[in-house]
């Protein structure tokens, strides 16, 4: 083809497709054949009307897939599949191993984005950007790293012909714009065009997460059966994780602003993976810091079992409320002051099985986690809350008393009542201990936590919130001298409720404080 017949051929379907849009109806064939014609004048490289052209193929590739969708509701797979009487072969392309089919397919600008607070993050280009989700993995270690309501990516779509058999079957090309973010056609080099909203705004419609946090307050078994760090980007062992860790009676969807955000960024997505935690908030303050430890120790067996990958040592936490006194609990060493705040004899005078004395000690006597270089604490409770005291009858009649660590405690205080601290020895004793309580102000191990600050090699940042009418100076749930502790890099003050993941002030600050 020469470059004039290159010229004439997409003028006239520049034409054609200016009439067809006009009078709003035009064949699928007819859309198939102009993709077929204008990838052929973009493989000749038409020197000034490559953007043209790649507009032009952009669009049939839309009309097609707006009736491949409309025909096709279920699952998709790699393979020939019939649109119109029209044969196709649907290629993935350098997409990841967890899009597994059957897929879900969707526009990605079908998909609201009210759970973004209407923030869309896309860029033009070349090609269609779909929403996929795949169904949950499996039972392999890797699959267990996946969020149960499946894998959701975002993908770029275009048409392809085979320009070496002019007979041959049409592809409809699914690609990753993360792995590839350019594809070359003849001499030209094409920028996909990518949504980095869509697809997660879908699975957040269907998870059903939203329904069953509550149960992680009060002990049900719906989120017990879902807890773990779950990996929302793939695994990269040179990115650092961004691990975030939800509050109490909460589920990881309230990052959501957040996750958006940092996906939405170029500089930030090349940096970071984001990982998200779901635990059952009943547990004591410090059986939630032991199991999300043992979590993310069992997602490094998986990932890096040799232990060399550079993300190890590059860990960032964002933590909000409970979850954010758990962050920074995970930065530390415990000492000895947690276990003497609890017991009045060492672990070795205890009367205890082997089992429950690990438990114990699993809880009151640890390391910090290893590789974790800076942490974000959102409206948390570094020193208790007073409301937990009003709170405290009702959630023990609420929360149950199921945890094994609790029954172990119980057990090794029944055992040894005089070994016990006279503080503590009710609660342990009945087994009335439980994340709420153990966020109460005048809590004995409560009050020996709030001497354990990071180390000089973690840095760390607090942002609080400040309700106005209240007549103090708290977000309505934590007061501002508990969430603000010494030795912050920086500390934030923003006017709102104690949910201030979504505030667009609050997310701007993290990721202000990513990019450092």
């Amino acid at each position: 083809m020469t470059a004039m017949q290159s010229i004439e051929g997409l003028d006239s379907w520049l034409a054609w497709a200016a009439r067809a849009g006009a009078a709003h109806h035009s064949s699928l064939q007819s859309w198939l054949r102009c993709a077929t014609a204008v990838y052929r004048t973009l493989n000749a490289c038409t020197e000034g009307r490559t953007d043209a052209a790649a507009a032009l193929l952009t669009r049939c590739t839309e009309r097609v897939l707006l009736q491949l969708l409309k025909e096709h509701s279920g699952g998709w797979a790699a393979g020939p599949v019939d649109v119109g009487g029209t044969r196709l072969l649907l290629e993935f392309r350098r997409v990841p191993q967890v899009v597994q089919a059957p897929v879900r397919l969707r526009l990605a600008s079908d998909l609201s984005m009210a759970a973004f607070g209407g923030q869309r993050y896309g860029y033009p280009g070349f090609g269609v950007p779909l929403a996929t989700l795949s169904s949950y993995g499996g039972t392999s270690p890797q699959a267990m790293l996946q969020p149960h309501s499946g894998a959701f990516r975002n993908l770029t779509s275009w048409i392809e012909p085979d320009l070496r058999d002019p007979h041959g079957p049409l592809r409809l090309v699914l690609a990753d714009p993360q792995r590839t973010p350019n594809v070359s056609v003849g001499g030209c080099t094409l920028t996909l065009a990518r949504d980095t909203s869509a697809a997660y705004a879908w699975a957040m419609q269907v998870s059903n997460l939203a329904r069953k946090g509550v149960w992680g307050l009060l002990g049900g078994r719906q989120i017990r059966d879902r807890v773990g760090v779950f990996l929302l980007d793939d695994y990269d062992p040179a990115k650092r994780p961004l691990l975030m860790i939800h509050g109490l009676g909460s589920i990881p969807l309230i990052w959501a602003h957040l996750t958006n955000a940092v996906w939405g960024s170029d500089d930030l997505r090349a940096r970071y993976q984001v990982w998200q935690v779901v635990y059952e908030t009943d547990l004591p303050l410090l059986a939630a810091r032991s199991r999300i430890h043992e979590y993310l120790q069992e997602a490094w067996n998986v990932l890096d079992p040799g232990e060399t990958a550079p993300a190890r040592t590059q860990m960032v936490l964002v933590g909000h409320s409970l979850g954010g006194v758990i962050a920074r609990l995970l930065c530390v060493d415990s000492g000895e002051g947690l276990w003497n705040a609890a017991f009045a004899v060492p672990p070795e005078a205890l009367m205890a099985s082997p089992s429950d004395l690990d438990k114990a000690t699993s809880v009151f006597r640890f390391a910090a986690h290893p590789g974790i270089a800076r942490a974000v604490f959102l409206a948390a409770p570094h020193r208790g809350v007073s409301t937990a005291i009003e709170l405290d009858h009702l959630s023990s009649l609420l929360i149950p008393r199921r945890a094994p660590e609790v029954l172990a405690l119980r057990r090794i205080a029944r055992a040894n009542p005089g070994a016990i601290q006279p503080t503590m020895r009710r609660a342990l004793l009945q087994g009335w201990i439980n994340s709420v309580a153990t966020l109460q102000a005048d809590h004995p191990v409560r009050m020996a936590t709030e001497l354990l600050l990071p180390p000089k090699n973690v840095q760390y940042h607090t942002i609080a919130g400040v309700k106005a009418g209240l007549g103090k100076q708290t977000d309505g749930m934590v007061p501002l001298d508990s969430a603000i502790i010494p030795g912050a890099e920086s500390s934030l003050v923003v006017g709102g409720s104690h949910h201030l993941y979504d505030s667009p002030e609050v997310i701007a600050e993290v990721v202000r404080i990513l990019r450092e």
